[in-house]
């Protein structure tokens, strides 16, 4: 019988909420009269989640797949490895804190039918400290809606839903996972975007925090580079090369003929060497960073490698 749905929640440290999200899903999902699953991924944690997972897995072998990854490889890998073991015709990626609520799937589904390839979940109402949480986020939110062109309130809630088919021709770096959206509206995608419930933290740490939107900003450069230029990079670096070389070439022409007709020396000068330089240092720096990626992510496509290691499985077949 084929799957469905499947339920895709990364898991680091959250040994107290993962019985409730159990309880959580199967309450949400009882109604959903075809086949799902829920697939949960424990990204190297050290606070006996993994105890819990295995006891889960075993009292709903019908429902529950877990996979143990060897290490911490962050929330984006967990995520991938999720998806790339989810059987499902559509995936839902949610956390396993309880601040999403399972009861919103069903919401998301709903949306799904009408015709659309992803749904997003907008916390309109989120239940997190302003400074460090919530400003952050909506100054994140406005920046890749502007730079992506893909207008989403919400980009940091994790409480999507997917069709298969738009998952499958890229893979996830970084924090790479808040812009599926993104890539999926190259291919086309039909977005959507509803309201959900969000509650306060009960057990456990955040891990999220400040650096984390740094981490997503400088994720943005890529994203940009990749959505707009990676078919034809020579745009970008031809484009910036010819901003340098046609300031440089009149700022030059400029310094020789004041050396002829005024006799102004033309290198002695040190500010100006030294705000050339900087300038030139900058734009060597950006684009080294967007060759490198680059590089990243062929080594890792043209070879099949995944940015993950799978330690062991829990009621899947074989191969999976």
């Amino acid at each position: 019988m084929t799957v469905f749905l499947s339920v895709v929640v990364p898991v680091y440290n959250e040994r107290e909420n993962l019985p409730l999200l159990h309880q959580a899903l199967q309450q949400a999902l009882a109604s959903c009269r075809r086949r799902w699953e829920i697939i949960l991924v424990d990204d190297g944690s050290s606070d006996g989640s993994a105890e819990v997972l295995e006891q889960l897995a075993a009292d709903d072998p019908a429902h529950v797949r877990v996979v143990f990854l060897r290490r911490n490889f962050g929330q984006t890998a967990a995520i991938a490895a999720g998806i790339d073991h989810a059987q499902g015709e559509v995936v839902v990626l949610m956390d396993a804190d309880l601040q999403n609520d399972p009861a919103d799937i069903p919401l998301l589904l709903a949306k799904l039918e009408e015709g659309y390839d992803v749904v997003s979940g907008w916390r309109k109402n989120r239940q997190d400290p302003l400074l460090t949480r919530v400003l952050p986020s909506h100054l994140a939110n406005v920046l890749i809606s502007w730079v992506t062109g893909v207008h989403l309130h919400d980009y940091g809630c994790t409480l999507k839903a997917y069709r298969r088919e738009v998952l499958r021709d890229f893979r996830l770096y970084g924090e790479m996972h808040r812009f599926i959206p993104a890539y999926a509206a190259s291919v086309g995608a039909r977005i959507a975007e509803v309201v959900v419930r969000h509650h306060p933290r009960k057990f456990g740490r955040s891990k999220y925090g400040l650096t984390r939107t740094l981490k997503v900003v400088l994720d943005l450069f890529t994203v940009k580079f990749l959505l707009s230029f990676f078919y034809k990079p020579i745009y970008l670096f031809g484009g910036l090369g010819l901003m340098l070389i046609i300031p440089s070439s009149l700022l030059l022409v400029f310094l020789i003929v004041r050396r002829i007709f005024w006799q102004v020396a033309l290198f002695t000068s040190p500010l100006f060497q030294l705000s050339l330089m900087f300038i030139i240092l900058g734009f060597q720096s950006i684009l080294m960073g967007l060759i490198a990626e680059l590089l990243v992510r062929t080594y890792h496509e043209a070879q099949g490698k995944p940015t993950y290691t799978v330690r062991r499985v829990l009621n899947l077949p074989e191969g999976e």
